[in-house]
């Protein structure tokens, strides 16, 4: 491990938790202000980032990134609005810091309150996305927490200029110093040194690939949560509207296919096959969609590719999808709790006996019913901007807003109370 690498980040380290002291001690109206500050800040430097992120393109073009790591990579004037909007946005949901969980009197006279407060001080490692940057930095801010950043080498330029808007035009609100700090190292020496300093770092938060979030996993000595692949499927059912669904899988593989709640597998109840694929088959080619299906699905659309068996465990994030035909929802759920990744997951049929069964035997973090898969997302779920979507149980599972940025606390107040 780099020496100077491991002292850096340590320092960080010991910068966040003074930080994360100061924090905890905010209203919700000086944060509100703050993050609206932010969001002026992050318009105020649109130029700045728009030029950084050039670089960032121009880098990536180089190396020869596939276009939906390019399309996840880019900003434009309507990405960096649509960011410091979320901000503002962050500014205007309920503040859980305080919030009193539960309350009771024991029989001696001691109250015990459970109330919400800070995690602390948060890692987070991610990759490509430079949105993450101020999305995890406004989430974290909001809920009393300091936040220190690793992004992918591919952003670099555009996570420092948004990470540097955010924290100089905080500052000017009242966010105190190192609340926001992204590591300047893209080598890998830097996760390790994150990972390890648990003295300083009370959870961290990998996104990105497998191999990014296996390794974060096998290093770190504070709690992980996990954001894994995301390997969504979509069920038609005998019972589906057939319109419906190929509306809904042509939604959820292209409308944005990059992402992790994009669709990577559609499976087609056997009864409704021969009528819904080439319907769906059409769509999808439209949209530029590659096709891979098994035997069965061959014989339906002679000209798709032939599935393998490493198709069924694939995370695209690109314009390719796999089909397989099942024979009951059964065999569908099964298929979904053997090779999915436990993300987001649904079901498209009017028959609601069959829709509920799904729902609760698909082992996954969101299971939907006739909604696309893209709807995985917090702020569709009305949380404003998301860590991400953990696939862990506990402590978080779904998409990660404010509530799951909190731990909670026990304060017992009483009157001279002893146990002698």
């Amino acid at each position: 491990m780099s020496d100077p690498i491991t002292t850096r980040i340590h320092e960080m380290g010991r910068q966040a938790r003074a930080a994360a002291h100061q924090l905890s001690q905010l209203s919700s109206e000086t944060k509100n202000a703050i993050l609206k500050a932010m969001a002026r800040g992050l318009r105020d430097a649109s130029a700045e980032i728009l030029a950084a992120n050039a670089k960032d393109i121009a880098a990536g073009q180089e190396k020869g990134l596939s276009s939906a790591m390019l399309d996840r990579l880019r900003l434009d004037e309507n990405r960096l609005e649509a960011i410091a909007a979320a901000l503002e946005h962050v500014a205007t949901l309920p503040d859980p810091v305080g919030q009193i969980l539960d309350d009771w009197h024991r029989p001696n006279g001691i109250r015990i309150e459970q109330v919400r407060v800070p995690i602390g001080t948060i890692g987070i490692i991610f990759e490509s996305r430079p949105n993450v940057t101020a999305d995890a930095a406004a989430l974290c801010f909001k809920t009393g927490n300091a936040t220190i950043l690793r992004g992918g080498s591919e952003a670099i330029h555009s996570n420092r200029a948004i990470a540097s808007a955010l924290q100089t035009s905080g500052e000017k609100a009242g966010l105190p110093e190192h609340s926001i700090q992204l590591v300047p190292f893209t080598d890998r020496e830097s996760v390790a040194a994150m990972a390890g300093m648990d003295q300083w770092l009370d959870l961290i938060i990998p996104r990105g690939g497998k191999g990014l979030i296996e390794t974060v996993v096998s290093l770190a000595r504070m709690p992980v949560i996990k954001h894994y692949d995301g390997i969504c499927h979509l069920f038609v059912h005998e019972k589906a509207d057939l319109e419906m669904a190929v509306k809904l899988a042509v939604d959820s593989k292209t409308q944005k296919p990059g992402v992790c709640n994009a669709l990577e597998t559609l499976l087609v109840h056997r009864p409704v096959a021969e009528a819904f694929l080439p319907m769906a088959a059409n769509a999808l080619r439209a949209k530029g969609v590659e096709l891979r299906g098994c035997a069965e699905t061959l014989a339906i659309l002679t000209d798709a590719i032939p599935a393998t068996k490493g198709d069924w465990s694939a995370e695209y994030l690109d314009l390719i999808l796999a089909i397989k035909i099942v024979g009951s929802t059964t065999e569908a759920v099964d298929h979904i709790n053997t090779h999915g990744s436990h993300h987001t997951d649904c079901i498209v049929t009017a028959d609601h006996a069959v829709a509920e069964h799904f729902l609760r035997a698909v082992d996954s973090a969101c299971v939907f019913h006739n909604v696309s898969t893209r709807f995985a997302d917090g702020g569709e779920f009305g949380f404003g901007a998301e860590i991400g979507i953990s696939t862990d149980k506990l402590h978080a599972r779904g998409p990660m807003g404010l509530r799951e940025l909190t731990s909670y606390q026990y304060r017992v107040r009483g009157n001279g109370q002893t146990k002698a």
